[in-house]
């Protein structure tokens, strides 16, 4: 099971650099960051852009991998995304993955005056906006006309030092997103129910179960092998409290190993958010036991 930390884009710089060059000495696989203009109770708080302060982390790291959780369709536009993904790839040797998410209502959704998107609409959205990505990256789209997007002689040069494109990782839960994932991904991030009708511990594992399942079957109809695919759990938006102790982060590997799961991630402990305040210790503790 490879592990990775989130760090929101709010704190100081010294300090965001600081945990992500702790991270990477005590082993964590992956840092992440989420992609907003503002967040939640943080909207009145400093919040920093995503890519470039991802940029900065790629410079000051030399080994950990980084990724988008996720990059937010209601605020970019695949081209301009695919190219920031692609220098963030140069800048950092090949360490980055474009983690790709539909995006949700609230703030971003109408932040620049665009009128919001029904649900079936960002579904859409993602589906062609992946199929997108996927082209740009590797050079084989230029031109388009979709319902969404527009491309007249596109170019992304010189291209990803990843080959044949930088991964991507597409957030899906429902059906029509499993999909997509299933399609075009080469990781899947989930977090359980994007309804937040059940955020129990149970709850969750059997909803993500439910998931695995519609995924695998997804990847079958595409003709792709579902164990090619990486599978990353997000921590830290349900009731489920993994990082109260080693004892309990470990009993949690392993149920979702048992899931199929290749990547857990947590958001690094923070005393302003209640989801997240859990001892800072635990961070070196999860490393000594897993990562040593």
């Amino acid at each position: 099971m490879r592990i990775g930390v989130l760090l929101i884009p709010t704190d100081p710089w010294d300090e965001t650099v600081s945990a992500a060059q702790r991270l990477e000495s005590l082993g964590y696989d992956h840092v992440w960051v989420y992609d907003h203009l503002t967040w939640r109770h943080y909207q009145d708080l400093p919040w920093h852009a995503t890519y470039p302060w991802l940029a900065g982390l790629a410079a000051s790291t030399q080994r950990i991998r980084l990724g988008t959780m996720v990059s937010n369709l209601n605020i970019r536009h695949p081209l301009t995304l695919a190219k920031d993904a692609m220098t963030i790839d140069h800048i950092s040797s090949g360490r980055i993955t474009l983690g790709l998410g539909a995006g949700g209502g609230g703030f971003d959704a109408t932040v620049l005056g665009q009128p919001p998107f029904t649900p079936t609409q960002r579904i859409d959205r993602l589906s062609e906006a992946a199929y997108l990505l996927d082209g740009l990256l590797t050079g084989a789209i230029q031109n388009h006309a979709g319902t969404f997007y527009e491309l007249n002689e596109a170019r992304l040069l010189p291209g990803c030092i990843q080959n044949p494109r930088l991964p991507i990782a597409i957030a899906a839960g429902g059906r029509r997103a499993l999909r997509i994932a299933a399609e075009h991904a080469d990781a899947w991030i989930t977090f359980g129910d994007t309804s937040g009708n059940d955020l129990s511990s149970d709850g969750t594992e059997h909803i993500v179960a439910q998931q695995a399942r519609r995924f695998e079957d997804h990847c079958i109809e595409f003709g792709r092998d579902p164990s090619a695919i990486d599978r990353i759990y997000l921590i830290g938006n349900t009731e489920a409290r993994p990082l109260a102790s080693l004892a309990a982060f470990e009993d949690f590997v392993g149920r979702y190993t048992e899931l199929g799961f290749t990547d857990l991630v947590f958001h690094m402990p923070r005393d302003d958010n209640p989801a997240w305040d859990d001892p800072p210790a635990i961070v070196a503790a999860i490393a000594d036991r897993f990562l040593g």
